[in-house]
């Protein structure tokens, strides 16, 4: 009975982490456009739900060990928490690596860097690259955002469990959205709201780390370029797939 109850406790917290757990505040429109639903918000939606039964799995592992963690608010602990949930994933058998992500300024797009974890999910002779990001949501919030960006923005999970080709559609209609609610409040549009920039923080060259015995081994993971500068399609997943990276660094730091 107690395995029950934890197990639907789990679930529950699962749905919370999801979904928002009050419907966003109403903000005043000044087109008739912004009061209209997002048409995206139905693809959106659909690509979010179209979750496999390995994301879901791994979903639940991280919403568990984050609850165990508490609510840490501040960026410093953040970065700790990432840290020790990927050692928790790792401990339940997961592939799991913290991985930094950088890239040069360029006349599109300016330089950054940003951190999330990656798992190498295999099965049978194949394997795929999974992405969690516990801090996905944030990562498209807008100033004076129009009504319709709003309702779409909403639909988007705090926690992003998904692979590549997913999280690509899911920034390409993002970012479509967010230059269209940014030019209908006659605000300029950032290239740091540009699909190039998001998609450099998760497809984009990363160092991978993980601790093994006591040490952080540390691999550089280059991955190609191509489709980063295309801000509207939906496809082009395979182009930043991590499995075809080349390996150029591999260093080993005492923690």
């Amino acid at each position: 009975m107690a395995s029950f109850e934890e197990e639907e406790r789990l679930v529950q917290m699962v749905h919370d982490f999801i979904e928002p757990s009050s419907p966003p505040p109403p903000t005043t429109t000044i087109t008739s456009s912004s009061s209209s639903p997002h048409p995206s918000l139905h693809q959106l939606e659909a690509i979010i739900g179209s979750s496999t039964d390995g994301e879901m799995e791994v979903l639940q592992r991280v919403v568990k060990h984050l609850s165990e963690m508490g609510s840490e608010k501040t960026r410093s602990s953040n970065c700790v928490k990432k840290k020790r949930l990927m050692m928790k994933l790792r401990m339940d058998g997961y592939d799991a690596s913290l991985c930094r992500s950088s890239w040069v300024s360029t006349l599109d797009c300016p330089s950054g860097d940003y951190e999330y974890i990656d798992i190498v999910m295999v099965g049978g002779s194949t394997s795929k690259r999974l992405i969690v990001d516990i801090d996905f949501k944030s990562q498209f919030e807008l100033v004076r955002p129009t009504r319709a960006y709003t309702e779409l923005s909403n639909t988007l999970p705090n926690i992003f469990v998904g692979n590549e080709e997913k999280l690509n559609r899911v920034i390409s209609l993002l970012c479509s959205a967010a230059q269209l609610s940014l030019k209908e409040r006659g605000l300029h549009v950032p290239p740091w709201r540009k699909a190039t920039y998001m998609k450099s923080k998760w497809l984009s060259c990363c160092q991978k780390s993980l601790l093994l015995c006591g040490f952080q081994v540390k691999e550089m993971v280059k991955m190609p370029n191509k489709g980063l500068g295309g801000g509207g399609g939906g496809g082009g997943g395979a182009c930043f797939s991590g499995l075809s990276s080349q390996f150029s660094e591999l260093s080993i730091n005492c923690c």
